[in-house]
């Protein structure tokens, strides 16, 4: 398992929190998702074969945040 840890502007209530640990717990290979509102930061874990990086990434920006790289 690897644990990711990334950068997302437009995170500002637990709307947001809700939204995305739903939306990325739900794909495969996911064991944990981690919303800091404070730091503008996702982490996951997560295994890199069944949950790469890029499809979290969609993922989130589906929901409508910005993930920045």
């Amino acid at each position: 398992m690897e644990k990711t840890t990334l950068n997302v502007n437009g995170m500002s209530c637990e709307h947001c929190v809700k939204a995305i640990t739903q939306a990325v717990t739900a794909l495969d290979g996911v064991s944990d998702v981690n919303v800091n509102l404070g730091a503008k930061t996702v982490t996951i874990t997560h295994d890199l074969a069944k949950s790469p990086l890029d499809k979290i990434k969609v993922e989130i920006e589906e929901q409508g945040y910005e993930v920045v790289v």
